[in-house]
């Protein structure tokens, strides 16, 4: 196979597993041991990410014309690059965590929902919690005031069976008061 035909396949194989990215992530891996590397694409793979290095000439031309044709300017050095499918964060907060352990890793940039990040930024969103832990935090906060709503219709229902609609009335009163009063206090 002719070289220019190797050096195609190999950004037609860049350019599909840029195919439906939600991140795209450069580091700089220069410095890492062999133990480290394995460690760091161990957790990759684990938080479904894909994490290859590809020479920064093959990627120009993968990235050229894409969402991530900004990444461009970065692909000085080593570079490697971590592409995350499901969780925008999840290759980001990998590649943090793991820098933190490994001083060698430094982040170029990244492209994450078509937005690009410098360095800084790209570790910013790294900082962010995964999906499912932020929607689980939503909906704790939604469920909290709908219980209580619940549970004052509940004991207003049962004081209209006891005592009838008088006592009843002076009770979600009462409950209301208190539940804003909790309210205000937190």
């Amino acid at each position: 196979m002719p070289k220019i035909e190797q050096k195609q396949t190999v950004v037609n194989q860049i350019k599909e597993n840029l195919d439906g990215a939600s991140s795209v992530v450069l580091v700089d891996y220069r410095g890492l041991t062999v133990e480290e590397d394995t460690k760091l694409r161990k957790s990759l793979r684990e938080a479904n990410v894909v994490y290859r290095v590809f020479k920064n000439t093959m990627m120009h031309f993968a990235f050229e014309g894409t969402e991530f044709d900004s990444l461009n300017q970065h692909l000085e050095g080593p570079s490697a690059i971590a592409i995350s499918y499901e969780d925008p964060t999840a290759g980001p907060r990998v590649l943090n965590q793991s820098a933190k352990d490994f001083e060698a890793l430094e982040f170029k940039a990244g492209v994450v929902e078509g937005t690009y990040y410098d360095n800084s930024g790209i570790q910013a969103i790294a900082s962010i919690p995964p999906r499912d832990e932020l929607l689980s935090k939503l909906l704790g906060s939604l469920q909290s005031p709908l219980s209580n709503f619940a549970r004052v219709v509940k004991a207003v229902a049962d004081k209209v069976e006891e005592g009838g609609l008088e006592t009843a009335a002076s009770l979600a009163v009462e409950k209301t008061e208190a539940n804003e009063s909790e309210t205000t206090e937190a």
